[in-house]
């Protein structure tokens, strides 16, 4: 990963021979793997605080009222006579 886990700076390109590395803004140590799995991680939403944060948010906004339930199938149209195979 190019982007620090811990300050968010793009540091830029790396070999891949180079398997940690210090970042120059904030001079934090950083596995390149484990660098590029909270960066995955923050990313998806799922980042959680050493101090215990939540990970999902404290309310939960409901759903609109339209939005809510099924919707009925349309019932299919009949006329007197059925379609298929006719009576013999």
């Amino acid at each position: 990963s190019q982007v620090c886990s811990q300050c968010g700076i793009k540091d830029g390109p790396k070999p891949l021979h180079i398997r940690e590395w210090t970042c120059g803004a904030c001079g934090a140590h950083l596995d390149r793997d484990i660098n590029a799995a909270v960066n995955v991680a923050k990313a998806a939403g799922l980042a959680v605080s050493a101090c215990g944060a939540r990970v999902r948010p404290g309310h939960l906004v409901p759903a609109q009222r339209e939005e809510t339930g099924t919707h009925p199938k349309p019932k299919p149209v009949t006329t007197g006579r059925q379609a298929g195979i006719s009576v013999l």
